[in-house]
């Protein structure tokens, strides 16, 4: 009589165990169903395609036109770009102009996020999560900006379709630089940037200096693309970018307004909201001097914090648009210069908790100190000092901290460096490798003037050139690149010695985190143990990294 009972018993529990597991499938299967049709973008209605049918014309092996539209790859190595008309057909004839550029850049950015998610479960996840999480991405975007996204969409690539929509997918790289620093709170990205103005400069006109160092893989960010852009609406801009890519990093107006973007520190996110980079976009667009940016800045609800440098021709001055998902306000330093790092200056957010820790526990509050320092002692400012500053690879006090410290301002890893002149016009863009080649410059009066594209002659201001860094003579720059090898080399296991790593960039803190992380995965814990000891006498760039260093110093004597 008992066994009958337990049996009945169990046969009770494995039904509701059925049930709760049956249930619990179902609740999950109609959350990815929700999360998936959530997540699905629908392109803007166009009721005029007639630019689907245009065909670009080859004027050699490297440049093309459609009409007054011109793309070529300059002697530099930088492509240029010009594109004028309508939102959908400016990005149509920017897709057919640029189309192997397009589809060879999603082939780097997808390769690269390969190899920091090598995970393909964790991929298909990370898929769904930014599905869910950009499912108003749509409605926080301009049609303006949608319609152009939607024409350059017709020339991507179809393999990734498994990711989304070409569509889909182009609208929604436009938030990743957004979601990734929302995401990588320990590790944003570290831009530099500052301006000049009266008696600060040296022929009192102002300039701008900025490093925009967002680091894709290397072959991201062979292939930057000096976009000219003649809409139909608004100023005449350039922007500094990289093929499908339409929003402002860095860029000028033909009114001489200039917006470069510098990460804050931010929380998590809980939904999509305009991306920085198309706020900046439209004020580059749509405004002449600092009161029409923040105007347009203001309108907006962003899910990340950014600071947006703005450089005026009209204002003769630039100030920072301090901007959180909660609130905003104008910095003006009331002085003759201005910097910027990652933590904020302004009344409203300087003395916060989160904004402290991220001026003294990252690298942001050292690279303000340095390039304030460095301001001082260059004098009144050049274009030339300015690239120098861009540049510079020490510490304060030139203290050497080793090649590609987060705390210099040049961490060789920038995309691009660039500097204004907004008055002349004139902009000067970095060369390879990072900002150690030539600085090109651009003349937007004389570009916009153009009639047409020449082959035989450059579209940049020869006469203006900067020439490139001595340092990549040298034997320690030699260096920096073996140790930029060993360094992938010993983080894919290949077998190496470790002690070669630091002994390449011995001032680096890193190389000896590297060595040691290294030879600990190796079980080699006495000498793991001594390449963190190490790392703890150099200038670490940031508090996160010297708890690391610190936990596998425990670790090894645990272990031992």
């Amino acid at each position: 009589m008992n066994k009958g009972k337990k049996r009945s018993g169990w046969r009770k529990l494995g039904r509701a165990l059925l049930f709760i597991f049956g249930s619990f499938l179902l609740l999950l299967i109609a959350l990815i169903i929700y999360v998936v049709s959530v997540g699905h973008i629908h392109p803007p209605d166009i009721a005029d395609k007639r630019a689907l049918k245009l065909e670009r014309k080859p004027l050699d092996s490297t440049a093309y036109t459609i009409g007054n539209n011109w793309f070529r790859k300059s002697n530099s190595g930088l492509y240029e770009m010009y594109i004028e008309g309508k939102p959908f057909d400016r990005g149509v004839i920017y897709g057919k102009l640029s189309a192997e550029l397009v589809k060879r850049q999603e082939d780097n950015f997808t390769d690269q996020i390969k190899k920091m998610i090598p995970s393909q479960s964790y991929l298909k996840f990370l898929r769904y999560f930014v599905g869910f999480f950009n499912r108003n991405l749509a409605n926080n975007i301009e049609e303006e900006n949608k319609e152009e996204i939607y024409g350059i969409s017709f020339s991507a690539s179809d393999k990734y379709d498994f990711i989304g929509t070409n569509y889909e997918r182009l609208l929604n790289y436009h938030a990743a630089h957004d979601i990734g620093h929302a995401l990588q709170n320990m590790a944003l990205v570290g831009c530099t940037s500052f301006a000049t103005w009266n008696d600060a400069s040296a022929d009192s006109s102002l300039i701008i200096g900025r490093n925009f160092d967002f680091y894709v893989g290397d072959k991201f960010a062979e292939d930057k693309v000096i976009a000219f852009y003649h809409p139909d609406k608004g100023f005449n801009f350039m922007i500094v970018t990289w093929a499908g890519f339409t929003g402002c990093a860095s860029g000028m107006n033909q009114a001489g307004l200039t917006v470069t973007i510098n990460a804050d520190k931010s929380k998590i996110p809980t939904g999509s909201a305009t991306p920085v980079s198309l706020v900046a976009r439209e004020i580059l667009q749509y405004a002449k001097n600092i009161d029409e940016a923040y105007a347009i800045a203001k309108k907006h609800t962003m899910f990340v914090s950014e600071s947006f440098l703005i450089g005026s021709a009209f204002d003769n001055r630039a100030a920072i648009i301090e901007k959180t998902p909660d609130s905003m306000e104008l910095y003006d330093p009331k002085k003759n210069f201005i910097t910027c790092t990652n933590h904020f200056q302004g009344e409203n957010f300087k003395a916060t908790p989160e904004n402290i820790r991220q001026r003294d526990e990252t690298a942001s509050g050292y690279r303000f100190e340095r390039l304030t320092e460095l301001l001082k002692e260059k004098g009144p400012n050049t274009v030339q000092n300015t690239v120098d500053i861009l540049r510079d690879r020490f510490g304060l006090h030139g203290k050497d901290i080793g090649v590609g410290n987060e705390k210099a301002i040049n961490q060789f890893i920038a995309h691009h460096s660039v500097v204004f002149e907004p008055k002349k016009k004139l902009v000067w863009v970095s060369t390879a490798p990072w900002q150690l080649g030539e600085y090109v410059c651009y003349n937007l009066d004389s570009i916009f003037s153009m009639h047409g594209l020449q082959t035989d002659h450059e579209v940049y201001d020869s006469s203006r050139m900067i020439a490139p860094d001595p340092f990549m003579q040298t034997k320690a720059f030699t260096n920096f690149k073996v140790y930029r090898s060993l360094k992938v080399a010993a983080q894919a296991g290949v077998d190496l010695d470790p002690g070669m790593i630091p002994a390449l960039d011995p001032e680096f803190y890193h190389a000896y985190v590297v060595a040691g992380d290294y030879a600990f995965r190796h079980g080699d814990l006495q000498r793991a143990k001594v390449f963190y000891e190490r790392a703890l006498t150099k200038v670490i760039a940031n508090k996160s990294e010297e708890i690391h260093i610190r936990k596998q110093i425990e670790l090894c004597n645990k272990k031992s």
